[in-house]
């Protein structure tokens, strides 16, 4: 395998003036994004193709990355397409060594147009985001490193604000799409694509479920035609006070008390549905060894996580809403932020991590059973909202 471009000069700019110089890798120019990190050790093929990171500059804070190349079974896009705008890493292995892997990461990354940067001083560059705050930044490779570092920082701040963006659509499917269930069907669920991760139908359709993805923003009206046993929202990248529209199709599903079950941007769709409000984080969870408890239980969990996006709210916290009490069901442990949210009757819940755990620890898996378990005992009453 040839060794990557020693040569290829690259500076990454933050929209503070703080500058990064390293060598490029990957494709070649200019990308811009907002510059975030995650603390995974493993599993960078899933989270440089997990559409939540659409329009962010991706810092990884492991030291080597690369090592295991890329296959074609690992990515969490339905197409496999990479989401991120860019990647910035500490060092790149300058070999593969996995059994699966049929390339490398910056085979791929040229091959999609995908621009990194190497060489960096992560762990100055990460002190400085959990310092800061995430922040709009660019990554300038070849001849574009040389323009005036003023330009550059003119180029950054000019990009739009990730508070206040409605990227949903631009990561949704166009079009709905079937997965049969393995086994017998047992119950048929709609999955709202609002970024979702590959692996996410797989567990469902594990279960017998036979799962139907739609577009994002998809009126209920329309998806009663599969006769829905429950609704799923998922993952997503954007501000979510911009997903009026979604919010207002899950009042409608739990109008119709179909079940709900949502995992990260769908926590946060559920929250505002239920009342609550939203807001940024400074820098966000980002990684999958992130602890939160469960107040229903106190038992807790690592989990993964992928959000700079937070409802607003203290654990056990109990409020009333249309729908009748509800409750604030998980926090994190790192900083009391919001983790999960139900219905007191159970017919409704969400959870900010991940349970399908691509890459992850596998600790909230259950939470797909619990989906399964709720469309049991609902199955009568969900019937009858349906017809």
């Amino acid at each position: 395998m040839p060794a990557p471009d020693d040569h290829q000069p690259a500076v990454l700019v933050l929209a503070d003036g703080k500058v990064f110089r390293g060598l490029g890798f990957g494709a070649t120019g200019t990308t811009l994004g907002e510059a975030v990190f995650t603390t995974a050790m493993t599993g960078y093929q899933e989270t440089l193709t997990d559409p939540s990171y659409h329009r962010q500059i991706v810092v990884s804070t492991a030291p080597q990355i690369g090592n295991t190349g890329w296959n074609d079974e690992d990515s969490e896009s339905h197409t496999g397409k990479i989401w991120v705008s860019g990647y910035v890493i500490r060092d790149l292995s300058r070999s593969v060594s996995n059994w699966r892997a049929t390339r490398s990461l910056e085979d791929e990354m040229k091959d999609q147009g995908i621009i990194g940067i190497r060489g960096v001083d992560t762990r100055t560059l990460v002190r400085h985001l959990r310092n800061f705050g995430s922040i709009k930044a660019g990554i300038f490779s070849g001849k574009d490193a040389h323009a005036p570092i003023d330009d550059l920082r003119a180029k950054v701040n000019g990009q739009p604000d990730m508070a206040g963006a409605d990227l949903s659509a631009e990561v949704s499917t166009d079009q709905p799409y079937i997965l049969e269930p393995e086994g017998d069907q047992k119950f048929t669920v709609v999955a709202y694509d609002m970024g979702i991760k590959s692996s996410t139908p797989r567990y469902l359709v594990e279960r017998g479920i036979r799962t139907v993805v739609v577009p994002a923003n998809t009126p209920l009206s329309d998806i009663k035609q599969y006769q829905p046993d429950g609704v799923f929202v998922s993952n997503g990248p954007g501000d979510p006070a911009t997903a009026d529209t979604m919010v207002e199709v899950v009042r409608e599903v739990l109008r119709s008390q179909i079940p709900f079950f949502g995992i990260c941007f769908g926590n946060q769709i559920l929250g505002r549905a239920l009342g609550l409000d939203t807001y940024k984080l400074k820098f966000g969870h980002r990684g999958i060894n992130v602890p939160v408890i469960d107040h229903t239980t106190k038992k807790i969990y690592i989990t993964a996580q992928n959000h700079g996006f937070a409802l607003a709210g203290t654990g056990g916290e109990e409020f009333d809403t249309e729908f009748g009490p509800a409750v604030i069901t998980h926090t994190c442990l790192n900083d009391d932020v919001v983790e999960g949210v139900a219905l007191k009757n159970g017919r409704a819940f969400s959870v900010q991590y991940h349970p399908e755990s691509s890459a992850g620890p596998h600790d909230a898996n259950p939470l797909f059973d619990q989906f399964v378990e709720l469309m049991s005992t609902a199955q009568p009453e969900s019937q009858e909202a349906k017809n």
